[in-house]
């Protein structure tokens, strides 16, 4: 717990599959928050990607359209570092909105590069996701820190720059990822000052066990969810979760009484796992990400519920004590149906097509250990995993244009026709330049300059 490791990214788009990070800042520090160490890092876009112009106008980065550092020089970089940070002490990674966005992305750019997905929640590590926090916070301890309204009310705003702003922090430097490092580290400085064992009791949760420890509670928690702009609150205790994805488990809101449920034929408590509907007595979550929670004897406000606690507690008894509804709940977790697609492009088979085998893993490390250009074309032929070998051979192709086996670089061609002169998930460039088109029409002298230059390397891009 005194290793925490606060990051954020700037991208070229929202489109996880596709999109790509162009700067990941990243700050050490201890469990007082004082800063340890930092890493800046920032790449080029990589040749096939089209950055977006809503995104450049976000982030403002398009200094790095031009960098000469890659993407793989970039990946490589933060996975060594993160590495050297954790290896004789287990890193907490927080990140805001990150187990939605920023961690996914980080995971596939690992996985493009040949890197160690799971670095963030292996080795001890563990990792917490501030804005899901941040709904707990809303909706239990209002009185922590400013919550902002969104444009005057009645609805908040959880948005990074609007609670650093809201609490006297200052922005000017928003969308930048170093910038949100610390928008994030000044936040926890003031809920630690405010509610420093709700603090201690997320960054206990970082971990899965850390996290089955706390559902396991003897009491009720207390569920703090923001939807839509508006806060929901929920007295829940955990009955069942899903022996095939144990990730995957299920809340029995107390709102409901439990003799009421526990009443019901098998067939209805299957209807209402299977609903995606946020209304009901049974709600999903899963232990490898940040669940809005806390104990209950952490609050307050004890009438938040409309609930004496003694009737809480009784029916939470209840929950706890019926296996039966428990294993029902569960074995309807299990028989739950899936319509999976399946990939049409390796970017989008990060968990389908399952971990690669060690011989797959040692060749991969002898891939960066190894800065040899026959030796790393070789590599590229032996992977098995085709996912993997077809990332090895764009690396091969990035990095050696010129002496490429042709099989790679007739491969890397077609990838570059695909995503630069076809419309697809990853965008289309017409459509990108239409737009860029219709925002510079709206634009002031600075919004001007960035699109003007995003427009111009777009155009000079080549298939």
């Amino acid at each position: 717990m005194n290793n925490l490791i606060f990051y954020d990214t700037e991208t070229t788009g929202i489109q996880r599959d596709y999109s790509q990070i162009l700067q990941c800042g990243s700050i050490q520090t201890n469990r007082d928050f004082h800063t340890i160490e930092e890493q800046n890092i920032s790449c080029r876009p990589l040749p096939w990607v089209i950055p977006q112009p809503r995104a450049m106008l976000a982030n403002k980065k398009t200094n790095l359209l031009n960098s000469n550092v890659s993407h793989y020089q970039m990946m490589l970089g933060l996975n060594r570092q993160w590495r050297e940070w954790t290896i004789d002490d287990p890193g907490i990674f927080i990140s805001f909105n990150g187990h939605t966005f920023d961690d996914e992305l980080i995971r596939r750019q690992f996985y493009w590069n040949l890197l160690d997905v799971y670095i963030t929640q292996t080795q001890g590590n563990g990792r917490l996701d501030l804005l899901t926090m941040m709904h707990n916070l809303a909706v239990f301890f209002t009185d922590a820190i400013n919550i902002p309204l969104f444009e005057e009310g009645p609805g908040i705003s959880l948005k990074l720059e609007d609670l650093a702003s809201a609490n006297g922090i200052d922005t000017a430097e928003a969308h930048d990822a170093m910038a949100d490092c610390r928008f994030m580290i000044d936040l926890f400085k003031l809920l630690d000052q405010a509610l420093p064992e709700w603090v201690d009791f997320y960054l206990s949760t970082a971990t899965k066990q850390g996290l089955k420890n706390a559902l396991n509670a003897n009491t009720y928690l207390a569920l703090g969810e923001v939807y839509r702009r508006e806060r929901f609150s929920y007295p829940v205790v955990i009955c069942g979760g899903d022996i095939s994805r144990p990730n995957d488990i299920v809340f029995f809101d107390l709102s409901y009484d439990p003799e009421d449920i526990f009443s019901l034929e098998v067939p209805d408590i299957h209807k209402m796992v299977q609903s995606n509907s946020r209304d009901g007595p049974l709600k999903k979550y899963k232990v490898n990400k940040t669940i809005p929670i806390c104990p209950a004897e952490m609050l307050k406000d004890k009438s938040v519920f409309d609930m004496s606690e003694q009737e809480l507690q009784k029916r939470a008894n209840l929950v706890k004590e019926n296996i039966e509804f428990q294993e029902h709940v569960s074995t309807a977790m299990a028989d739950r149906i899936f319509n999976s697609i399946e990939p049409n492009h390796a970017e989008e088979a990060i968990y389908s097509g399952g971990f690669p085998d060690k011989r797959d893993k040692d060749l991969m490390d002898d891939f960066h250990r190894i800065e040899d250009e026959s030796h790393r074309i070789k590599i590229a032929r032996n992977i098995q995993d085709d996912r993997y070998r077809l990332f090895a051979e764009r690396l091969i192709c990035q990095m050696y244009p010129e002496s490429a086996p042709k099989d790679m670089m007739n491969r890397f061609e077609e990838l570059l026709q695909e995503r630069l002169a076809t419309e697809g998930k990853w965008g289309s460039m017409d459509k990108t330049l239409n737009e860029l088109e219709k925002l510079l029409a709206n634009s002031d002298a600075h919004q001007k300059t960035i699109l003007l230059e995003t427009q111009e390397f777009i155009k000079n891009s080549t298939v």
